[in-house]
């Protein structure tokens, strides 16, 4: 299969930040799969029961942020 990644970044509200990270883990946890839209298209990727996670926060003087990597 070739590799299909999907890269987006958008400014948004905290809150609105945190509903989509909210549908994510909902998602992973009653569904067991992703879906992404992009462009129109509707993509589906089943998650098995068992992933690595990654977090890395990084805090500086201008700007701090914080990464989740979900692998499997």
């Amino acid at each position: 299969m070739d590799l299909l990644e999907i890269e987006t970044e958008s400014p948004m509200p905290r809150e609105e930040a945190a509903a989509l990270l909210h549908r994510i883990a909902d998602s992973l946890s009653k569904h067991n799969e992703l879906e992404f839209v992009q462009s129109g298209t509707r993509f589906h990727v089943e998650v098995p029961d068992a992933v690595r996670v990654e977090i890395e926060l990084e805090v500086g003087d201008d700007e701090s942020s914080i990464e989740f990597e979900v692998k499997w």
